[in-house]
């Protein structure tokens, strides 16, 4: 396994275990495609709980973003987090 892809796997690892510690079920599950259809996961919520469901044969650059717009809206500045997953967490700029 190269170095990008462990650093970017550890990385989703991280979050992960930010959303668990935010109340989010996270879960890395198959995700089935029919033909012209393409799905990512994603949150939502089923009963009581808050699920993010993130399909696990995505590349890990995707795995992160789609984590990291599920932890942009909550409030995610009490934990404690590296510094690489601090910077996938700030919201991009607004384009001019």
């Amino acid at each position: 396994m190269s170095e990008k892809r462990s650093r970017l796997l550890k990385l989703s690892d991280e979050l992960i275990e930010a959303a668990q510690r935010l109340g989010l079920v996270v879960r890395r599950e198959k995700i089935l495609r029919e033909i012209g259809y393409r799905a990512r996961g994603g949150s939502c919520r089923l009963r009581d709980e808050n699920l993010l469901i993130i399909d696990r044969e995505m590349a890990p650059e995707d795995q992160i973003e789609l984590l990291a717009s599920a932890l942009r809206g909550r409030p995610h500045e009490q934990l404690y987090l590296s510094p690489a997953a601090r910077r996938v967490l700030q919201p991009s700029p607004e384009p001019a």
